[in-house]
């Protein structure tokens, strides 16, 4: 017997609220990061009190809480003083020092400094002068700040921040790095002056479990959809493609994308083939997130495995480090820990094979095009 389905009229929606699903939501419920909030909150507890917030480093794989954790607390923070005055940075966005001194000074003043005719030391010392008058300290986060490794700008974006004291006695700035980039050993990248004031804790996001991500989709679509309209038997669906994926923001945008389906066939209920559909986007949100965190050397090693790649022959470790060696001058080691960071980033599969030596076998976890695609 068919099924009946039951439609929508055109003036109804399945979104009860459709921005609960934007990659920059933050919901006022947020589960499974209560460590990682209160070593955040104990590192900027002293700007509450009068002291310099200390500065912190905020690492974890794409997708695991870091920007939503940093963002809330920055949230609870205006909401308790002014005197504390947060200030987030996409850099992404704004990866330069003018770019970035210009958005404190925004937020400070609320409006952007001229943008042609102003240097950075300019829009620098009136920032300074805006927390000296108005006694207020600051505490600057620079999120997915590897874009900021190049051209050496993190070190001028810190030396900047956190040496304001030296010009300006009495000001106070932490700063909050957060980085995906596991790889990176900020000790190495910063100079010598730098580092000597800048000396972080460390708060570290782990991966979500398949568990946890189905609490926090349940908890989002629950929110965001009119009851009945996801069911258990799809959230199971949804978090399987999710955990494929290896980011959690494939599922936000997966319930997205497949709500917005339904709704366009005039269904009330999120059907398999919505997820399906849905999925052939949204699967590429964490590649898209990743690729962009790699180095030159680190792309280079992931285009060569795309590029000899086949659907019948698997590459071990040592025929791929041939490989590279022709292309790159890289020491084992080194190639070795790009290797291991490419699978901690969930971009390859490492696998052991008896009858050879237990050797490695290296296999992409996206179709080779779609890499290539997106290295160009």
């Amino acid at each position: 017997m068919p099924v009946k389905h039951q439609l929508l009229r055109w003036d109804e929606t399945l979104f009860r609220d459709p921005e609960v699903f934007d990659p920059d939501f933050v919901p006022e419920q947020f589960d499974f990061r209560e460590e990682q909030t209160r070593e955040l909150a104990f590192q900027l507890r002293p700007g509450l009190h009068g002291a310099r917030p200390m500065n912190t480093v905020c690492r974890g794989l794409p997708g695991t809480g870091k920007t939503t954790t940093v963002r809330k607390l920055f949230n609870e923070i205006e909401e308790t003083t002014k005197s504390l005055v947060p200030v987030y940075i996409n850099c992404q966005i704004d990866n330069t020092t003018f770019g970035i001194i210009s958005e404190v000074y925004h937020r400070l003043s609320g409006h952007l400094p001229r943008a042609s005719g102003t240097s950075t030391k300019k829009v620098f010392d009136a920032v300074a002068r805006i927390l000296e008058r108005e006694h207020r300290m600051l505490v600057v986060a620079l999120d997915d700040a590897n874009y900021l490794l190049y051209e050496n700008e993190l070190n001028r974006v810190l030396y900047s921040l956190l040496r304001t004291h030296e010009v300006y006695p009495g000001t106070k700035i932490g700063v909050v790095v957060i980085l995906s980039d596991l790889a990176v050993n900020l000790a190495e990248r910063l100079d010598a002056r730098v580092h000597s004031i800048f000396r972080p804790g460390e708060v570290y996001f782990s991966p979500y479990s398949a568990t946890e991500v189905e609490e926090i989709l349940n908890a989002r679509a629950r929110q965001g959809f009119y009851p009945n309209v996801l069911s258990p038997e799809m959230l199971s669906v949804v978090v399987d493609q999710t955990m494929k994926g290896g980011d959690l923001r494939v599922g936000i945008d997966l319930l997205k994308r497949a709500g917005i389906a339904a709704e366009m066939d005039g269904r009330r209920r999120i059907e398999e083939e919505d997820v399906s559909r849905a999925y052939s986007a949204s699967r590429f949100l964490h590649l898209d997130a990743v690729i962009r965190t790699l180095q030159e050397e680190e792309k280079t090693l992931l285009r060569l495995l795309a590029e000899n790649q086949t659907d019948n022959e698997e590459l071990t470790g040592g025929e791929f480090y041939e490989l590279v060696r022709q292309r790159l001058p890289l020491g084992y080691t080194r190639y070795y820990e790009i290797v291991t960071k490419l699978e901690s980033m969930r971009l390859i599969d490492v696998n052991y094979r008896s009858g050879r030596g237990r050797s490695r076998a290296i296999a992409l976890r996206y179709e080779p095009d779609q890499i290539l695609g997106r290295l160009r």
